[in-house]
């Protein structure tokens, strides 16, 4: 017996109260809905409608059984479209949330001039790298330190206020004695929340005598963008985001930060296809530059 094919019977005579529409529904007449959901009676060991009335009315057997029913359905339509879309050969790569729409738009349409249908998906540091473990997608742009990294963004302090300065220097933070209102922070967004950027910082912040309180990581960047925006917090951002954000940004003082990104992948020729033809693309979506010999792959 096919069971998807029983279910998908079953789930569409149900929905409709009537073995005639649940048939069309499901594009199969009513003689084979009929003998499909009696299959799946007697398959699951229980009757499925109370064929005294005229509509089809469920038991409370079939009830029970109907969320199940419904899933597997669900399923095996998933299986359906993602067998398509292997077909097709998307590449999915998780990105880091900081990608604007528009920035993975342009990636997606470079890809394409290669023949590469991308999918981005967004998504956490660490679930990028997860993602890629467990197949759930081609490829990832992963975090790394600036030393491994293919891609590297650099990173400074924003504020909604000109700092008046050309570097700003963390130890300026530090809470005086004559000083009444709250320390200023800054803040993080869940990008930055990796050990080769949150530690770099907290020690530069433990090193000029901040209070730990005042280097803080926000849930997400829309957060921590909106504790700066109301008060002289900052964020640790790249140039492009403190623009989207309409903030003032400004290198720090004495230590050079940035994100690190390399492209990971289940198979390896994915990662090649991506670096061979969307070195440049990649760095314009992250806001980054390529290290010193990252950008020779570039095919165009």
């Amino acid at each position: 017996m096919d069971v998807v094919a029983a279910c998908r019977a079953f789930v569409h005579v149900s929905e409709r109260g009537s073995f005639t529409v649940g048939a069309a529904a499901a594009r199969m007449s009513q003689s084979v809905a009929s003998r499909r959901v009696a299959a799946l009676e007697k398959h699951l060991g229980g009757q499925l409608f109370d064929r005294t009335h005229r509509r089809a009315v469920l038991t409370r057997f079939g009830r029970d059984v109907l969320p199940a029913a419904r899933r597997l359905v669900r399923a095996a339509d998933d299986l359906v479209l993602e067998a398509e879309a292997a077909r097709r050969g998307p590449v999915r790569i998780a990105v880091p949330g900081t990608c604007s729409t528009g920035a993975l738009a342009r990636l997606a349409a470079a890809a394409r001039g290669h023949g590469i249908l991308l999918e981005p998906r967004t998504a956490a540091p660490r679930e990028r790298a997860e993602l890629v473990r467990t197949r759930q997608v081609r490829a990832a742009l992963v975090a790394v330190a600036q030393e491994e990294a293919e891609w590297s963004v650099p990173l400074g302090l924003a504020g909604r206020d000109d700092p008046g300065v050309r570097r700003l220097h963390v130890e300026t933070l530090r809470v005086g004695r004559t000083d009444t209102g709250p320390p200023r922070r800054i803040w993080l967004g869940p990008e930055d929340d990796v050990p080769h950027v949150r530690d770099r910082m907290a020690r530069l912040c433990d090193a000029v005598g901040l209070r730990p309180a005042q280097l803080a990581v926000a849930a997400d960047l829309a957060s921590a963008a909106a504790e700066v925006l109301c008060s002289k917090d900052l964020l640790l951002c790249s140039p492009a985001q403190a623009g989207e954000l309409g903030l003032r940004w400004c290198p720090v003082g004495g230590v050079e930060l940035g994100r690190g990104f390399t492209v990971a992948a289940g198979e390896p020729e994915d990662a090649e296809r991506i670096r061979t033809h969307l070195t440049g693309a990649v760095a314009d979506c992250l806001g980054a530059h390529t290290p010193p010999g990252g950008g020779s792959r570039e095919a165009g």
